[in-house]
């Protein structure tokens, strides 16, 4: 005789009081069975999506001197004298290429500074192309590659006529993806067509509201110039070399390591900043960052150049002759540093 269980269904199928009966194998064991199935183990899946992920992970160690008790409250992150003491060079360098773009600007830095009173529209479309590819190291003319752009296109082209970039020498800062072409200049074609004028110019979009000041509006085109394929690190020395060259009224206060428009975790500056100031926190590393350039007398920018060559194998000279800085601003920095 059949018998009802308490939910009004035969007791054998009742999928809760089924388990009750004498000998009851649970409803998902008896599929599994007769299916051949074998029983999955806790946490089986999760261990082999692991060990998936674990196999194409690729860890990569940062390169640090051995702690010798070398302590700076300027620079938390630093626990040895010798990165102390790159660090003090790689910054001496970057403020003495500063102080020469704006005294005496080699190559294609000088013929925008000279061009700025006379044809200001080439002089921005040279200064775009050095910060998007980058001058070239060890060699006899680091413009190379970007004077070879500049003969495809004097000044910047429209948008149906853009210069192919397959093959052109890049820089060890350079911003362009070979696999992106011309989409990041046919970006900024189209970002400066936005800023009205008949017709538009480079000149409209990057002088911006006339009120603003130097450091205001370094800020805002920062925040504006965020094209696809031109990172925070184009972008700021982009910025950084029209002010400079004077050919806008451009000044940085920050890095520019966060916020809109900011950083992207990977960047070589960004992450030397985190080791050199021992945290993470975009607003604590611009505090500290600012500290420590007005600790050294030296600009704020010339510390975005002096991260990143501080954690590259070799210097990147952007152009500018590895051997500017001079021992008066080497020896300022390693005094306040405590070297």
């Amino acid at each position: 005789m059949p018998t009802f269980c308490r939910h009004n269904r035969f007791l054998e199928r009742c999928p809760i009081c089924s388990k009750t009966l004498p000998g009851a194998t649970p409803a998902g064991a008896a599929r599994r069975a007769a299916s051949g199935a074998k029983p999955a183990r806790p946490g089986g899946g999760g261990t082999r999506r692991r060990a998936a992920r674990s196999e194409s992970l690729r860890v990569r160690r940062e390169g640090r001197a051995e702690d010798d008790g070398y302590r700076s409250a300027l620079i938390p992150g630093v626990r040895a004298s010798a990165d102390a003491q790159r660090l003090a060079e790689e910054i001496a360098f970057a403020s003495a290429r500063l102080s020469v773009l704006g005294a005496q600007p080699p190559g294609l830095y000088g013929e925008a500074h000279e061009l700025a009173a006379t044809d200001l529209e080439r002089a921005s479309w040279i200064c775009f192309l050095i910060a998007y590819l980058s001058p070239l190291d060890q060699q006899e003319d680091p413009f190379t590659g970007i004077r070879a752009v500049l003969e495809q296109a004097p000044t910047l082209p429209l948008e149906g006529s853009m210069p192919t970039l397959e093959g052109i020498p890049l820089g060890p800062r350079t911003a362009h993806v070979p696999a992106r072409g011309g989409a990041t200049l046919l970006a900024y074609r189209q970002w400066v067509g936005r800023a009205g004028g008949d017709p538009p110019t480079q000149a409209q979009a990057l002088a911006g509201d006339p009120t603003w000041s130097p450091e205001r509006r370094f800020e805002r085109l920062f925040e504006r110039l965020a094209l696809p394929g031109l990172g925070r690190t184009g972008r700021y020395e982009l910025l950084v070399t029209l002010g400079r060259l004077g050919l806008y009224e451009l000044c940085a206060d920050s890095l520019a390591l966060g916020g809109a428009g900011g950083a992207s975790a990977g960047e070589a500056s960004v992450v030397a900043a985190k080791r050199v100031f021992g945290i993470g926190d975009s607003l604590l590393l611009e505090r500290r960052a600012a500290s420590l350039a007005e600790a050294l007398a030296v600009p704020i920018e010339a510390l975005d150049l002096a991260l990143a060559n501080w954690s590259a194998t070799d210097r990147a000279s952007v152009g500018v002759s590895a051997e500017s800085a001079t021992d008066d601003t080497l020896a300022r920095v390693e005094a306040v540093l405590g070297l």
